[in-house]
């Protein structure tokens, strides 16, 4: 099959494009043909070291990705085969991913795709959907509540705006850039968009709330936005933080303290068995009943993998990059 991979023994920053063997199912698994690999932040970071150690000698990068079930395991009912399928922590603590023809799992972490969406939506599901999907959630869920979205035109931001109007939040505040993703947040259905560049966010994010703040945020970047949440959040306000561009993060205790603030921090790789359950059945929900718009912001061949990483880091699409395979 033909696969992208990087050596542990080598450059991790170089990514080679050839053949590997078609792997073969074991118990409890299926054999998926790949038909699209989702490219996500902790890709490039994984690969570059700065998110975890490398733990395989080698790896083929990407969690996310769809495809067909082209085989199946012993313990795996016969009749999945056929079944086109999303995928989730295809390479967590794995050493094999989606950027890849084929992919061996565990019979679970395959979900039937939805009739009418695509393998490249597909592939946008197991972390950006996911990620968005719990942080409104969490601890109480964002039901009747103000929720801000930072980063609101992102893979994971532009979902959060969506789920958030599906889960009855009363309003939805997105931080964008520029007017290009404002514009792109307002689509997904956010009531109005502070651009940070240009804008105080905290004293817009008060005059939109009537000055009374958010009750949940969808945090992308903790460290850089840590130092004004109070500024931002109602008392009792949850922040469901999922990324941060640093690695150290830091709130002013006395006024964090006084709102009464809870920062839950999460990783979708790790969610329980419980949580994992509920958000897929919330999101295969939506799906059926054709409520989810996605935005794959571009597609590119396998074989320009890295490209593709270098694309995604680089922070300027609006949407999910796609590698059809």
């Amino acid at each position: 099959m033909k696969a992208i991979w990087y050596e542990k023994n080598g450059d991790s920053s170089v990514l080679t494009y050839g053949d590997l063997p078609t792997p073969t199912p074991g118990p409890g698994e299926v054999l998926v043909r790949i038909a699209a690999s989702g490219v996500n932040p902790s890709d490039w970071k994984t690969r570059r070291g700065s998110s975890r150690p490398m733990a395989f000698p080698r790896v083929i990068p990407h969690s996310d990705g769809a495809g067909i079930i082209e085989a199946v395991g012993e313990g795996v009912p016969p009749a999945r085969i056929g079944e086109q399928v999303w995928l989730w922590n295809s390479q967590w603590k794995r050493a094999f991913g989606t950027a890849a023809e084929y992919i061996a799992l565990p019979a679970i972490q395959a979900m039937p795709l939805p009739e009418g969406t695509s393998f490249a939506e597909g592939a946008c599901l197991g972390i950006p959907a996911l990620t968005a999907l719990h942080a409104l959630v969490t601890d109480g869920g964002c039901t009747g509540q103000r929720v801000l979205v930072t980063g609101g035109a992102g893979a994971v931001g532009f979902y959060a705006i969506q789920f958030a109007r599906l889960l009855g939040a009363a309003q939805v505040i997105a931080t964008v850039s520029s007017p290009a993703k404002a514009a792109h947040a307002m689509a997904a259905g956010a009531d109005a968009c502070v651009n940070y560049r240009s804008e105080d966010v905290p004293a817009r994010v008060m005059a939109l709330t009537g000055g009374e703040g958010v009750g949940r945020i969808v945090e992308v970047d903790l460290a850089g936005n840590g130092p004004m949440l109070h500024k931002l959040a109602a008392h009792g306000a949850v922040v469901g933080a999922y990324g941060s561009n640093t690695q150290e993060a830091i709130f002013p205790f006395s006024p964090t303290i006084v709102k009464g603030i809870g920062v839950r921090f999460f990783i979708v790789y790790e969610l329980t068995p419980a949580q994992r359950a509920a958000a897929v059945g919330a999101l295969q929900s939506w799906l059926a009943r054709g409520l989810v718009r996605h935005a794959v912001a571009a597609h590119m061949p396998l074989a320009e993998c890295a490209a593709a990483h270098d694309a995604v880091e680089a922070g300027n699409l609006m949407g999910n990059l796609v590698l059809d395979c």
